[in-house]
């Protein structure tokens, strides 16, 4: 009965996750054609943030539990979907054209903030050779609390980065979609994150307890199923958004999502509690890194991510999984 149940509520966290999406797309596209703001800034920071609210949720809940395994997982979990899924999926739906802005700022800033969260976390082990020598469940570094206060500087440096360059340089664009009032915009956005929240804690809660009916571990939970459905609203919105023709807003979502959660819910993280990282997070951090330059040449070799490497980038992410239920 209660795995019925669950179902259930999985079903119901999908349907609360796609009009959410909806309405959050229309309402953010609104404000940002009233404030004459580029969507891709609107992209990488409203939608980035309102669908990396579920990552926090796990993420800050996980720390303050001691659940280790989960806060980093989760982050590192989520950041290899949104690559590989969510760009991959709406590869599939619409050629996605990658916006120069994001090519020469944000690409190389999720990168970098990925290695300088790998190598101050982990260093001692990277470059003393141990690592290959530990088990997957083996301590290999820390994020401590310094360095989270540290990604928390920087993503607020971050967040004023964009906020000055979309002041410095408004955009009138074209009209690709409705605008409505200020606050029924507003409106939107609210009704839009109330739901995808709600859907995503539905479906991460009623994954969670399936997927433990069926044996599976914690830190295989955290990157796998928490991962993904923290990140179906970064799926679900960016599709949405490349339907109705908001490329921009799809990819700025992506990439905004991530460097949101390795700069804000690991900063909020390891800020709470020092978090611990194990020897497999340290090889997923190096697969986000690597995956991450990849699909960042695939966007300046052909300034769009097209349907061939769509399904290579969705391939990737199921032989990655494979991966990670083996070792």
């Amino acid at each position: 009965m209660m795995l019925f149940l669950n179902v259930l509520l999985l079903l119901v966290g999908f349907v609360a996750l796609i009009k959410g999406a909806d309405f959050f797309v229309d309402g953010s596209s609104s404000l940002a054609k009233i404030f004459k703001v580029p969507g891709v800034i609107i992209g990488l920071t409203i939608v980035a943030l309102g669908t990396s609210l579920p990552e926090l949720a796990v993420s800050t809940s996980a720390a303050l539990r001691g659940a280790n395994e989960i806060a980093v997982s989760n982050v590192t979990g989520s950041n290899i979907f949104n690559i590989l899924c969510v760009l991959g999926f709406c590869s599939l739906f619409h050629r996605v054209p990658v916006n120069s802005i994001i090519l020469k700022r944000d690409f190389p800033v999720s990168i970098a903030v990925s290695l300088v969260a790998l190598f101050a976390s982990c260093s001692r082990v990277i470059f003393s050779g141990k690592l290959f020598g530990l088990k997957m469940a083996d301590n290999a570094g820390l994020v401590s609390r310094w360095l989270g206060i540290l990604l928390l500087v920087l993503f607020v440096s971050y967040i004023f980065c964009l906020i000055y360059d979309a002041k410095k340089n408004p955009v009138s664009e074209e009209e690709t979609s409705k605008v409505y009032s200020l606050p029924k915009s507003i409106l939107l956005i609210i009704i839009g994150v109330a739901m995808i929240i709600a859907g995503g804690q539905a479906v991460v809660n009623s994954a969670r307890f399936i997927a433990r009916t069926f044996g599976m571990t914690e830190t295989l939970i955290g990157l796998t199923v928490v991962a993904i459905g923290t990140s179906l609203p970064e799926l679900v919105t960016s599709i949405v958004a490349a339907r109705k023709g908001e490329v921009d807003l799809a990819v700025g979502n992506v990439v905004g999502s991530n460097i949101f959660n390795l700069l804000f819910i690991l900063g909020v993280s390891s800020t709470i509690h020092p978090v611990t990282v194990n020897a497999a997070s340290v090889y997923d951090f190096g697969i986000m890194i690597i995956i991450s330059i990849l699909a960042w040449v695939f966007s300046i070799t052909n300034k769009s991510v097209r349907r061939a490497e769509g399904i290579f980038m969705i391939l990737t992410y199921a032989a990655i999984t494979v991966f990670a239920i083996l070792r």
